[in-house]
């Protein structure tokens, strides 16, 4: 039989529970048990695919191929946009607009307020880095240090602060789940997160007012301001702090709410951050620099790696900083160290290549078929809008809790429901919204998870114990049950089209 005929036949549905049940295995065990990124796990779980497609199903390997081309396509447009985001994060902290953010976001904290405080600092740092992790582990961290002094519970901080950076990882178009789950369903990042809107601000209203009502109960609490202020000093001392920093963000969000193309938006927040950092008085090398490999921290570094509490009083000191106790100065500056050594074009490569292989073993289930008899079986007993948006959140909490990757529970409900939404005439933000309501949120409440396990050993706190707190992490799949429920903000195909990526 020559390559280009084809005798191929349909998976039956045991075949396709294997299928599955075997990658989940695969990808499961490097990320558990092995500890492995996830990356070379789901190229296993690709071949294994491969074979099954090719000597069970009798798929030509040009078929295979096609398939792989196919998931592959549907992701270059995100793919391009986390490389320029890669720059965005290097040129703004390099220009001192995150540090800006961060600065003035430390301002509004006051014990009767702490927790929403804590709260709106983690969504500020969180939408302006793209990074959940990484506000946890440095403002976040602090904040929790902060709680302690006030007499707060350290889960419900944790809970809080985990909220705060779950938020701005979801929404912020720097971050990587916000650029794949709209690679995923088929639609542009702006659409995304435009739909996102309807169910998460929702959601953190109503989170607001709980951190007010309980947080009434600290207000006669002393706040220790000595850790905000080293904060804020050490940055001002490594950066020109301007309210200047609040344009370039505020360039891209009204480019973004007035529906410019996704692409050109973003890169026109890589110029002003480029301007940023001429403006704070450096060159065009370390411009290019910043774009391409990231911010590299110098100060807060330097007081991080000193040798003795003296090397860092004359680091201080050379500044014009007196007032900041060494010790205190050396933890803070290893904090900032942490989350401003980041950005660049070429830290996204780690995810850029995570998100080919994943669409990759997508591709390969849909055209082999598996995806489809899988979907068939449980949509016979889903004929609502509602029963098709709780499947995919059961999906994604699922996926999170038997593979433990964020990153899988988005992209394999993801390519299963794709199909699904469209026969039901529904647009692709309603899936890509529904993947990051609970694929990107559910993560981090399951503590074998990657996110759940890096944030309970970051806060020594178990996963189970802050859970509660993390309000918005699990209010906001109920949020997009009920709303859908109700017939709110559901999204027809029909409505537009100008926002779609076709195959």
């Amino acid at each position: 039989m020559k390559e280009s005929e084809s005798s191929h036949r349909r998976p039956t549905l045991l075949e396709a529970i294997v299928a599955v049940v075997v990658s989940f295995a695969c990808i499961g065990v490097g990320v558990l048990a092995l500890g492995v990124d996830v990356h070379v796990p789901i190229v296993i779980a690709t071949s294994f695919i491969c074979v099954i497609g090719r000597y069970l199903l009798h798929f030509q390997w040009k078929e295979i191929e096609e398939g792989i081309f196919r998931g592959i396509m549907i992701g270059l447009q995100a793919i391009l946009i986390l490389m320029i985001v890669g720059m965005i994060i290097g040129s703004w902290i390099q220009g001192g607009v995150v540090p800006t953010l961060i600065y003035y976001g430390l301002s509004l904290l006051s014990p009767a307020i702490f927790l929403f405080a804590t709260l709106l600092i983690c969504s500020i740092v969180s939408l302006a880095t793209g990074t959940s992790w990484g506000t946890s582990g440095t403002v976040g961290l602090a904040l929790i240090g902060i709680a302690a002094g006030l007499g707060v519970p350290a889960p419900l901080a944790a809970g809080v602060v985990i909220s705060g950076a779950y938020f701005g990882d979801k929404m912020s178009p720097l971050s990587d789940t916000t650029n794949l789950a709209p690679a995923v369903a088929g639609t542009t990042l702006f659409s995304h997160i435009r739909a996102m809107i309807s169910t998460t601000m929702i959601t953190y209203a109503i989170v607001i007012i709980i951190t007010l009502v309980i947080g009434f109960k600290f207000a006669g609490g002393t706040l220790d301001v000595s850790k905000i202020q080293a904060f804020q000093k050490l940055l001002a001392a490594e950066f020109h702090i301007s309210p200047l920093g609040f344009i370039p963000p505020i360039v891209v969000i009204l480019l973004a709410a007035l529906k410019f193309p996704a692409i050109p938006s973003m890169f026109a927040g890589v110029v002003l951050g480029g301007i940023m950092i001429l403006l704070q008085g450096s060159g065009l090398a370390t411009m290019v620099t910043a774009i391409h490999y990231g911010y590299t921290p110098v100060l807060s570094a330097e007081i991080a790696g000193a040798e003795s509490l003296d090397a860092v009083s004359a680091l201080l000191a050379s500044k014009g900083i007196t007032d900041v106790a060494p010790e205190l100065a050396k933890e803070v500056g290893q904090m900032l160290s942490d989350l401003l050594q980041r950005g660049g074009l070429d830290s996204m490569m780690w995810t850029v290549s995570l998100i080919l292989c994943a669409l990759s073993f997508g591709g390969v289930m849909e055209r082999c078929g598996f995806l489809e008899v899988l979907l068939e079986a449980i949509l016979k007993h889903v004929e609502s809008v509602t029963g098709l948006v709780t499947s995919v959140i059961i999906a994604c909490f699922a996926t999170n809790l038997l593979v433990g990757d964020q990153y899988t529970s988005i992209v394999l409900p993801g390519r299963m429901f794709k199909s699904a939404f469209d026969k039901k005439g529904l647009h692709p933000r309603m899936l890509s919204r529904t993947l990051e309501d609970s694929g990107t949120l559910t993560s981090v409440l399951i503590p074998w998870n990657t996110c759940g396990a890096y944030h309970t050993s970051l806060f020594g706190v178990p996963t189970l114990e802050y859970l509660p707190y993390a309000f918005l992490n699990y209010l906001n799949p109920l949020v997009a049950i009920a709303l859908t429920a109700m017939g709110k903000f559901i999204f027809w195909r029909k409505d537009t089209d100008d926002d779609i990526i076709t195959e």
